[in-house]
């Protein structure tokens, strides 16, 4: 009975505890000369919450001495942070900060008569207290701003003529804060900012009977409740001012208002534009979605939806659409769906739809649809669908659906279904649906379609590779040492797969003052009948050399043969062949035959019935 009577009362003192409010539990202790930081630690872990503030809005190492009997935590709060700090609950946390700042406002009537008023003062953290630099102040309507200096001062001019402003200030990391003014008076006002970005410097005390959680969930404050909770979340907007031509073209106050104004963007009919920093729609112009946007030199833009043209160049931060024209080169932050148009250089950091031409090169971030075209290189750094053609090289980093086409090289680093035609090389780090053509060298992991090339190398192939040199890792290798009716010793190297295969061969006919050579090229194929029994087909031309290189003798063979194989690398082989022999020698060359078969006097060409017969390594 004393046990249930007891677990009763653990189980009500727990409940009590976590119904009760928690400026409303009570504690009991004493400190003499204890840090502020230990002492919140000890009211943590008497009263059983999680405690959060930012180290900023206190002195952590001063000095205390108090002494609690049976107050409550709300007590004790008053006692330490008598005034200029407010704190509220949720759940289990309690949430200090300082009082918010009231806001004050200075204004002179006297330049009311005045085109233009000003509008003056301080940026303040709503927390700290302390004053907010590069925090960007603006009137939407007016499309006038201003950012605050090192000591968090601003001065904004705007026109006397509208009937209405509104300020909104904006910075990384704070919620954005609009206020109603008075127009048409100059006037001083300081604007608090509340911080929405929980940082290093924000402490979590935990009692010791809990476990502090991976993270802390703070959110925006609501008007309709008494609740504090905080989302935080960071995003990085500064892309087309990250670009090395952004750093060199842009004012670092053009990047700080970028990270400061992402939510805000308003459009206009047109502008026009000497340099970034000189536009008819001023210093916001990087905020502004013109229909037509035209640039002298060059101008900085929130984004097009009709054309922009530019002597120099465009660089937009969000989207544009249907033309682009620079005569130097082109930067855009979000999506091109149309044309761009470049001398030298475009870029976009998200997505085209459409084409793209530039003098030397092109660079998409993430996927190109459409036609990409350039004097030198094309890069895209997701997939490609469509043509993709540069006098020296293409790159596509997510596969390709379409064509590549390169006056030296192509890579591509996923799946290409389509076609790779280059002049030297072509590299597939995926599986090849198409084709594969080049000068020189193809390369893919995995062929399912065709290469046609020099050389042609696949780690595994279902395909066709038609070249001199096929190398297939994982596929057909043979070498094959075999007589036939006229030459008795023979080599040839059989490389690529069941389906299509290359011959390098050679032989020889060794006998005394009637030496004959041969060595040529073939294809071949292999048809398996059985674990033991497979046949094949060949066709091959060899040149054939009877001492001296002034004629032109050819020899094209058509074979067919039966293999049994006598263990995993060794099989034997017999077959009838049809042999063509076209032949220009008329004169014997001392050593060699003047024919490898009789002809009679005048007759340039033979054919007859022979045979092969050898064996197969590997």
């Amino acid at each position: 009975m004393r046990c249930v009577i007891l677990l009763s009362g653990i189980l009500l003192f727990s409940f009590t505890m976590s119904a009760q409010s928690v400026l409303n539990r009570t504690v009991s202790f004493a400190v003499n000369r204890q840090p502020l930081d230990q002492v919140l630690e000890i009211l943590s872990n008497k009263a059983d919450f999680y405690f959060s503030y930012n180290s900023n809005i206190i002195k952590r190492d001063s000095l205390v001495t108090l002494t609690i009997t049976n107050r409550t935590v709300k007590q004790v709060m008053e006692q330490l942070f008598p005034e200029g700090y407010e704190y509220r609950e949720s759940g289990n946390y309690i949430i200090l900060r300082r009082t918010p700042i009231k806001l004050t406002v200075i204004t002179n009537r006297t330049a009311s008569e005045e085109k233009l008023y000003y509008v003056s003062g301080y940026i303040l953290d709503d927390q700290t207290g302390e004053t907010v630099s590069n925090a960007s102040i603006y009137e939407k309507s007016q499309l006038a701003n201003t950012i605050s200096d090192g000591q968090g001062y601003f001065k904004i001019k705007l026109k006397s003529r509208y009937d209405k402003a509104a300020l909104t200030v904006s910075r990384e990391f704070y919620e954005d804060t609009t206020i109603v003014i008075q127009p048409k008076y100059n006037q001083q006002l300081s604007i608090a900012i509340m911080p929405v970005e929980v940082s290093d410097k924000t402490i979590t005390i935990a009692p010791y009977t809990f476990e502090a959680p991976d993270s802390i969930v703070i959110a925006v404050r609501k008007a309709d409740s008494t609740h504090w909770l905080y989302t935080y979340r960071k995003t990085d907007s500064v892309k087309v001012e990250k670009t090395a031509m952004g750093k060199w073209l842009l004012h670092t106050w053009q990047r700080v208002q970028t990270i400061n104004l992402q939510k805000f963007f308003v459009a206009r009919p047109y502008q026009v534009s000497l340099l970034p920093w000189l536009s008819t729609n001023g210093r916001l112009n990087s905020q502004v979605i013109n229909n037509v946007s035209l640039n002298i030199w060059g101008g900085y833009s929130g984004g097009v939806k009709g054309v922009e043209l530019a002597g120099w160049f465009n660089i937009d931060k969000k989207d544009v659409r249907w033309l682009q024209a620079a005569g130097w080169f082109n930067i855009v932050g979000g999506q091109v769906d149309g044309v761009q148009l470049a001398g030298i250089h475009n870029t976009v950091l998200d997505s085209v739809t459409g084409v793209q031409a530039a003098g030397i090169s092109n660079f998409v971030r993430r996927q190109f649809i459409g036609a990409q075209l350039s004097g030198i290189y094309n890069h895209v750094g997701g997939s490609m669908n469509g043509l993709q053609a540069a006098g020296i090289g293409n790159f596509a980093n997510n596969g390709t659906t379409g064509a590549q086409v390169a006056g030296v090289l192509n890579v591509n680093r996923r799946n290409l279904r389509g076609a790779q035609i280059a002049g030297v090389l072509n590299v597939n780090f995926q599986e090849t649906k198409g084709a594969q053509i080049a000068g020189v060298i193809n390369y893919t992991k995995k062929l399912s379609g065709v290469q046609v090339g020099l050389i042609n190398i696949a780690d595994t192939s279902d395909g066709y590779s038609i070249g001199l040199i096929n190398i297939i890792f994982k596929g057909y290798h043979k070498l094959s040492v075999y007589g036939n009716e006229e030459f008795p010793f023979n080599a040839a190297f059989k490389t690529g797969n069941s389906k299509l295969y290359s011959i390098l061969l050679a032989g020889v006919e060794p006998t005394k003052d009637n030496k004959a050579y041969t060595f040529g090229y073939g294809l071949g194929r292999e048809f398996y009948l059985n674990k033991k029994l497979a046949a094949n087909g060949e066709i091959s031309v060899q040149h054939v050399y009877l001492g001296t290189w002034d004629y032109l003798n050819v020899l094209t063979r058509m074979e067919a043969h039966l293999n049994f194989r006598l263990g995993k690398y060794l099989s034997v082989f017999a077959g009838p062949a049809i042999a063509v022999y076209y032949s220009e020698q008329t004169a014997k060359i001392p050593g060699y035959k003047q024919n490898i078969r009789s002809m009679a006097a005048g007759d340039k060409v033979k054919g007859w019935f022979g045979f092969s017969a050898g064996v197969n390594l590997f």
